[in-house]
């Protein structure tokens, strides 16, 4: 049985966030398999996998900021605002401009509020909006505040548009998309995604399925914890009681997650500081 952390996936195009936590299950020997955030199926890049203990982990690192390289083309919408969709409506771009496009880009960059794709796994009235809207349903999303942080144009060939893009948890890089050529007057879609960096984890540390299923290269939770999150070292009655559960006094490192390790190094838990005390998030000893 593979040992707990995290497995960084090169994700290929056209497998789901499931298939991959399928085919990892079987690569390392457990059922105990998770992902930090999915990835549509056209997609491709970096998809963080938790193993074992580092399961409780995936919520939290599901949280961090993310980067993109994504390819936009104007001129066409779709049914999914990407590639994958039914074309709506086409448009022609000849009036479209350098310049307007660099002004629709920065209109789209800093905290803004987003619709997300009538194509999401959002739940409306319980429901994926995506089955909703598959069965013929027009889907009612509210607008949701994210942060694009860089958006970064890369080349403006004709009606395509090559920008990387960096953003917090929950921007759909298709409703960019969707909402640079909305913005523009001639519509546009997603057709090329791939995401290069989670948090601290980027394509230096991803692997291919072919690679894992030769060599299964873990990071070890504790690397894991301490490259995501701020680190604080405790004596041995502060694990003790970290390591059942009890609260720390706070150390003033901020809302956390921070990670707790023990005398020899060892992961003790992910804790947030309320206050005057550090709670468990998480305990991944005893």
């Amino acid at each position: 049985m593979t040992e707990s952390g995290l497995i960084i996936v090169d994700k290929p195009a056209d497998w789901t966030s499931h298939d991959v936590v399928g085919k990892m299950r079987r690569i390392a020997g457990t059922r105990r398999v998770g992902h930090a955030g999915t990835l549509d199926p056209m997609a491709t890049g970096v998809l963080v996998i938790g193993v074992e203990k580092a399961t409780r982990l995936l919520g939290h690192l599901a949280l961090t900021e993310k980067v993109y390289e994504a390819t936009i083309r104007l001129g066409v919408t779709t049914n999914t605002d990407d590639a994958e969709g039914e074309v709506t409506a086409t448009f022609p771009t000849d009036s479209v401009t350098p310049e307007a496009v660099r002004k629709g880009i920065e209109a789209l960059t800093g905290r803004i509020m987003q619709v997300p794709p009538q194509v999401s796994a959002i739940k409306v009235n319980g429901e994926r909006a995506y089955k909703r809207a598959r069965a013929g349903e027009e889907v009612e999303l509210a607008a949701r505040p994210v942060t694009v942080h860089d958006f970064d144009v890369a080349a403006i060939d004709g009606p395509e548009i090559r920008a990387t893009i960096r953003c917090s948890s929950g921007t759909y890089i298709r409703a960019l998309a969707r909402d640079l050529g909305a913005a523009l007057g001639v519509g546009g879609h997603l057709t090329a995604l791939r995401r290069t960096r989670v948090g601290p984890y980027d394509l230096s540390l991803a692997r291919t399925i072919d690679e894992l299923a030769a060599d299964c290269v873990v990071l070890p939770i504790a690397e894991a914890v301490s490259a995501a999150f701020p680190r604080r070292d405790v004596g041995a009655d502060e694990a003790r009681i970290i390591s059942h559960g009890g609260r720390l006094p706070s150390a003033g490192l901020g809302a956390g997650p921070i990670g707790v390790f023990g005398p020899e190094g060892e992961l003790l838990a992910l804790v947030e500081e309320q206050g005057r005390s550090a709670k468990p998030l998480a305990v991944f000893v005893g």
